[in-house]
Order: structure tokens, then sequence, then C-alpha cells
């Protein structure tokens, strides 16, 4: 599935207001304007779902798929089947949430511990809205005093800390749409690992810093770290004239081949190596 393009931005954050982890999320809102985070109590209605109704199934999940189903109708001409109405749906809110937690990690050493009440999110705006309570952060970190930190020893913990809240969050969404998805635990863990990775990756190339972030998902990813199945996966290429070019394999499949057999991801398991130094090769171009 296509993302909006890169927007690029020099600007640094602005002086601390809102929670301990609210610089990152304005920074995000300045390199994507597409994704805006704001704090404040969780919304309900008027196109607002929070992630706690999400994981509780029943007619807000419902209602979600329902709009799904439209929108990939009105986009693409074709009725699609219900595993890809349910993955297209977990995608558009794993996606963002996921940056929820990786963004403060990159740019500030903070994990904010959010639950699926703590979120909300607009379908259509692709606006969310967070009530940040206890983060994580190192020892040297000035908000370690703060009442609501959660202190840890080094920088593999607060990795650790990053994998369990976001695990935390998705774990009971993800149980929410499994059965509408067809897909097994395995599979839904490597769509959680998947979603984290590329957000991180995404939101780096936009902050002019797509190396280190690729190095950090590799190092919050590396494999064998339950319950997320599959690694970061990052590999490289040689481009026709021999100049590196960045891919990885995903864990999943987004079922996006079912819409458009002729358009698949460029990290899509279905999508071969010659492929890609393709249109890789088109795009740094």
């Amino acid at each position: 599935m296509s993302l909006p393009s890169p927007v690029p931005s020099t600007a640094t954050p602005s002086a601390p207001t809102g929670s301990p982890v609210a610089a990152a999320y304005r920074r995000a809102a300045e390199v994507m304007p597409t994704l805006r985070i704001t704090e404040e109590p969780p919304r309900c209605g008027g196109g607002w779902v929070r992630g706690s109704e999400l994981a509780a199934g029943g007619a807000v999940l419902a209602a979600v798929l329902a709009w799904e189903e439209r929108s990939i109708v009105a986009d693409h001409g074709s009725r699609p089947r219900p595993d890809v109405v349910a993955s297209f749906a977990l995608h558009r809110y794993a996606w963002p949430v996921g940056v929820l937690f990786t963004l403060p990690y990159f740019l500030q050493r903070r994990v904010p511990h959010l639950a699926p009440e703590d979120v909300s999110y607009h379908r259509e705006d692709g606006r969310l809205t967070v009530d940040v309570g206890t983060f994580s952060c190192l020892p040297d970190d000035p908000a370690a005093e703060d009442p609501a930190a959660r202190v840890v020893r080094d920088d593999a913990a607060l990795r650790e800390a990053v994998r369990e809240a976001a695990a935390a969050h998705l774990g009971p969404v993800m149980a929410a749409f499994g059965p509408r998805m067809r897909r097994g635990r395995r599979a839904l863990w490597g769509s959680a690992c998947d979603e984290l990775t590329e957000g991180l990756w995404y939101l780096g190339n936009l902050l002019g810093e797509e190396e280190r972030a690729r190095e950090e998902a590799a190092a919050l990813l590396p494999g064998g770290t339950a319950p997320y199945a599959g690694s970061a996966a990052f590999r490289t290429l040689a481009g026709r004239d021999g100049q590196p070019l960045v891919t990885r394999d995903r864990a999943s499949c987004c079922l996006y081949y079912t819409l458009r057999p002729e358009d698949t991801c460029v990290t899509c398991p279905r999508t071969c190596d010659a492929e890609r130094v393709a249109r890789l090769t088109a795009t740094a171009s």
C-alpha cells in the first residue's frame, strides 16, 4: 500500500509542552502533515474510534470494516475479499499507532505506555489522539525525575520497553481482527513487526535520518523477540550501476496484490529482486 510522498523539513522540535513525548509527535506532523497526533482524552463518534472499541469487536469493528470496504471499492472499482478488507483496516490503524511508540524512542529515547483505551483515531482524516500517562526513559534523561517515568537501565532495556508497550497495545486489537483476516498468531505478529519497522523507516527518511532509522529498527527487531515474528530484515541489492539499494523482506503480506496483481509493494515477498532493483532505481532517479 502506498504512503504519502515525503515532505522535507529541517525544523527542530519546539520548546517542551504537553507530555514528555509531545515533541516527537509535533515533529511527526512537521514532516508528515497527513499524520496529526494530539494529546487529549480519546474521542468517540463522528468518525473517531478508540483502540479499545476495536479490540472489543462487535458493532464498532463491523462499522470500521464496512467503511473500509466502501473505500476500497471507491478507490479500486472492485469488491475485495473480507480478509483483504480486514487487512487494510488493521494496517490503517496499526501503522500510525506503531509510530506512537517508535518515534519518541527514536527522537527522544522515551517510550510512552499507551493502552488501547488511551488512543483514538479518525479513519478519514489520519488523526490520532493520545492520552499519555507513564513512559520509560534512561537514567540520564532529565525526564527521569518525572513521577510518571519508568527508568530503565540501558538502551537494550529501552528497546525492550518499546516492544512490550507496542505489543500490549496491538495484541488485543489484532486478536479482534485475526478471525476476520483468517490469519493465525504468527502471521499477525509478523504484520506487527512490519508496521513498526516500516513506520520508523518511513519517518526516519522524512526526518533526513534514514540510515539511523534502519539501524534502530534492526536493533529493535533483530528476530527472536517474541511475540513478534520475523525481523526488520533489511538487506542491500546492487543497482544496475553497482549502487547500493536498500530493501527489506516483509514478514507478512498486505494482500494489495489481490486488487492490483501488477502493483505489489517493493518489500513484498512476492516481488523478486530484479523487479525491486528496477523500481528502486526508477525512484532514485
